[in-house]
This record gives C-alpha cells, structure tokens and sequence, in this order.
C-alpha cells in the first residue's frame, strides 16, 4: 500500500512533468531557490538518494550528491528512470524493516518511503504552480500526509532549513491547502 502511494505520487509529478515546455525549465517554484530544471533534479536526485539509504550510504553521502545533476539532456527519463529504481529499492525483501541514515534521523525503510512519498507529493504542488498548471493533488495522498503527518516525521529534526514557517490557514481553507501550508508554502500566493 505505501508502494502504491509513492507510485500515485510520482506519476502525479511525472504528469507534469511531461508538460515542461522547452523554454519552461529555468522558471520560477514556490520554493524560492529552484527553478523548474532544480526542482526536477531534486526529485530525481531524491529518488536515487533514497535507493542509496537503502544500499547503506550515510547521511553525508546523501547530503553530498543533493545538489549533483541527476538530469542530463533528458530530465523526464531520468526522472521516470529514477522513480522505477526507487520503487524496486523499496519493493525488495526486507528493505521496508531496515535502519536507514537519513540527514534528519534514523529511520526505518517503511518511515522513509513515508517522507519520500510525502515529499513527491508536495512537491508535485510546486511544479504544477511553477507551470501554471492545475495544481490538485490526489485527494487520498492529502488525506494520508495530513493524517499521518504526526507518525510520518516523528523524532525527525525539523527545522527552517527543511521547512519554512507557515503562514496561517484562512478560515474555511481546503484541507490541501492546510496541509501545504504545514510545508511553508501560500496556496493563497499566485502562482
């Protein structure tokens, strides 16, 4: 089921993906220090992180090949090829059980695909609002992260360096928008 749900968030970021116009790559995210081409190869660069968690890197090597281009000269394949790579990381025997040394803690597999999937999810908003696209996330995704939120990152060292202070949720706010707002974003800002 956790499987399940990193796969429906992946595919919702590969949907827009797949819509980047050739002169859309350097515009601006939410998430003020990337641009589009940044964003993609975060989440590219996320996946194979996490496939490394899995294979017991350390937190510093995660932390090390953050920012390194995962992209090359066709981001939606390696986008997609980082994905299925992830997702069969996952999906061996015994890796949802095992310790991994993610930068904000120790985490099991299962928690981490948790934060991984949460991640994709949010970030799926980004891309959607850096394209001026329709920016709904998957209703059971939204559901899942804001129920969960507590156990997902529980005992992690949150801070401003992962999430910015949220601005108030208007009266009446949908629950997608609560939960971005969670995350430091401003449904409410245009996008």
């Amino acid at each position: 089921m956790l499987l399940d749900r990193f796969l429906l968030a992946s595919r919702g970021f590969e949907h827009h993906l797949s819509t980047v116009p050739p002169d859309g790559w350097d515009a601006p995210t939410p998430c003020s220090a990337w641009d589009v081409r940044a964003l993609v190869n975060h989440m590219t660069r996320g996946n194979l992180n996490y496939v490394g968690l899995l294979r017991g890197a350390t937190r510093e090597e995660f932390l090390a090949r953050r920012d390194a281009d995962a992209l090359g000269d066709d981001p939606v394949a390696a986008f997609t090829g980082s994905v299925r790579a992830c997702a069969a990381a996952f999906a061996e025997e015994g890796a949802l059980d095992r310790v991994v040394d993610y930068p904000l803690g120790k985490l099991t597999g299962r928690r981490a695909l948790a934060v991984r999937t949460t991640d994709s999810t949010v970030h799926t908003w980004d891309l959607a609002r850096a394209l001026g696209a329709d920016d709904a996330l998957d209703p059971g995704l939204v559901a899942w992260i804001d129920e969960d939120y507590d156990t997902i990152f529980a005992g992690l060292a949150l801070g401003p360096r992962f999430f910015a202070e949220p601005p108030p949720a208007p009266p009446g706010a949908s629950r997608q928008d609560r939960l971005l707002t969670r995350f430091g974003r401003d449904p409410r800002a245009a996008g």
